[in-house]
């Protein structure tokens, strides 16, 4: 089993430069990679001495020998390791698009593309705080060394030591914060879990409702801290928008500095909107894991048309759904869990738990579910139970 692990970087000045630096070849040999593989290509289409697919081999040496032309020297202060697997993701993206598994590779811009670059398994070592990035120095003096180690914003969060083997390193930017993700080998888990299954019924008013539990887990956008940060939010949108329209020159917008300033707030706003809703998700998938059940049932909600309703998409939206089916799924293949997703069309709402009349009468504005049977209960409760009934029978 493979663990992926995502860590912030706390870089300072000097790590901060060396980093966009790392990522800016990595771009650069990515869409030079890209350019010698259309140009091949187009040769051979018109059949001036064109050849096959050029191979990530020999495009390496060729692009170790542009390091020695002029104006190019600054590509020798980068990490090898940084261009070659650059040049090999840029092949390997070229070969998917003639199997027909992905679209025509594009090629990487300096302003839209998110900067981000590999590290060798090899060199790349990891401490309780640190972790050592490859060529920062080339200096042995201990003082210079020290670039070479950049600080983790979680302490002992990746592990370390000569058995644990690291698997695809990559450093990536998302406009704020520097993070390393790097993939860690585990022992399968062996031990079956034999609780009670749980079906799962997902909603606006709360966030999911259990067969197993009366508990219910509310939606985390109704509390009084997410109000208030959506409300600095707005404000601060409110304030760029003010910018821009003093600051413009006829038909064109002009990006000042002041600007500037508050689009990098208005990112660590979005940042923490982001965190709090992720990190909700997580204590709510990891509880529910913990309770080891056989099964988990969730139902296959059409988001995509949920979007469409203007007066829903926004708490559609803020709800993170795709998030939490992503972290209720690999959770349960970690724990030996089978993870079932009832069919879109199962009228799970409108079936009595209790003894499986069907009422098509039911509105969405009905909460309560009513009975002939004497049935009387919570919609999403009975919902979650005919769920779970799904799943007893789909296994």
């Amino acid at each position: 089993m493979i663990k992926g692990i995502k860590v912030m970087l706390i870089p300072n000045n000097k790590q901060n430069t060396k980093l966009f630096q790392y990522a800016g070849a990595s771009r650069f040999a990515y869409n030079w990679t890209l350019e010698k593989q259309q140009e091949n290509y187009t040769l051979k289409a018109t059949g001036e001495n064109g050849g096959k697919f050029i191979n990530d081999g020999e495009l390496r040496k060729e692009f170790t020998k542009l390091k020695k032309q002029q104006g190019y020297e600054w590509l020798n202060n980068i990490s090898n390791n940084v261009t070659k697997q650059a040049i090999k993701d840029a092949c390997n993206a070229y070969k998917r698009f003639f199997k027909g598994e992905s679209k025509f590779p594009r090629f990487k811009s300096r302003k839209k593309s998110a900067p981000k670059f590999y590290q060798d398994v090899e060199k790349i070592q990891f401490n309780g705080t640190h972790v050592k990035l490859e060529g920062f120095t080339s200096s042995k003096k201990k003082n210079k060394q020290k670039l070479n180690w950049v600080r983790l914003a979680e302490h002992n969060r990746i592990p370390f030591g000569e058995n644990v083997k690291y698997i695809n390193p990559r450093v990536s930017f998302d406009g704020l914060n520097w993070w390393i993700s790097v993939g860690i080998e585990y022992e399968d888990k062996a031990r079956q879990p034999t609780n009670e299954g749980i079906g799962i019924d997902l909603g606006i008013k709360d966030l999911a409702i259990c067969s197993d539990i009366d508990k219910t887990y509310k939606n985390i956008n109704k509390t009084l801290k997410v109000k208030k940060i959506k409300k600095k939010l707005l404000r601060l949108q409110r304030k760029i928008s003010k910018k821009y329209e003093m600051n413009k020159e006829g038909g064109r917008y002009k990006k000042t500095c002041n600007i500037i300033k508050l689009e990098n707030k208005l990112k660590r706003v979005h940042h923490q909107l982001k965190s709090i809703r992720h990190n909700y998700l997580h204590q709510t998938t990891s509880e529910i894991i913990n309770r080891e059940p056989m099964f988990i049932v969730v139902e296959d909600l059409a988001v995509s048309n949920m979007m469409k309703n203007k007066h829903l998409s926004k708490s559609v939206q803020e709800q993170c759904f795709y998030e939490f089916y992503r972290q209720l799924e690999y959770k349960s293949l970690w724990n030996n869990i089978k993870f079932v997703i009832a069919d879109r069309f199962y009228p799970s709402s409108k079936l009595c738990s209790a003894c499986g009349n069907f009422n098509n009468n039911l509105k969405l504005s009905d909460r309560t579910y009513t009975c002939e049977c004497g049935n009387k209960m919570d919609r999403d409760k009975n919902a979650s139970l005919n769920l779970k009934r799904f799943g007893e029978l789909a296994i």
